[in-house]
């Protein structure tokens, strides 16, 4: 379940989001899924890379802002309705989504969402007891 997830907050300024991919980049770190919130003055943009050790201390260094966060990366069938049905499931069970995207893989019958749970745990345990798969970090740093 341990997935972790890179925040950087950005001035809202042309080039600083060219300036996070290029210090990644150059440091080797590979992003696997992004998204970014904005509003006029500034952004948060959030990221799975596979090296989180390295990408947080390149970016620190470079004078960014960077906070780790837990978040939970979950199957979904890749089909319609797909979605629905966990975000119905989560729901019913009372538990609240915070935020999510999408997680880049390679076409198949299953999607990767990443959640960000208002109560992780008892996401995670309804999520199990109803046979959603969620995707440990380690395996999904690789994908």
């Amino acid at each position: 379940m341990d997935v972790e997830q890179i925040s950087i907050f950005l001035e809202n300024q042309s080039g600083r989001l060219a300036e996070v991919t290029g210090f990644l980049s150059e440091s080797g770190v590979n992003i696997r899924a992004l998204a970014l919130a904005d509003t006029s003055d500034f952004g948060i943009l959030r990221l799975i890379v596979d090296d989180n050790e390295t990408a947080s201390r390149v970016l620190k260094a470079k004078g960014f802002t960077v906070q780790r966060t837990d978040v939970v990366a979950v199957e979904v069938p890749d089909k319609p309705g797909g979605l629905h049905t966990i975000l119905a499931l989560l729901h019913k069970g009372g538990v609240n989504v915070e935020y999510m995207y999408a997680f880049v893989r390679q076409s198949g019958d299953r999607a990767v969402m990443i959640f960000r749970f208002e109560k992780t745990r008892e996401a995670v345990r309804l999520l199990g007891a109803n046979g959603v798969t969620v995707i440990d970090g380690n395996i999904l740093y690789g994908l």
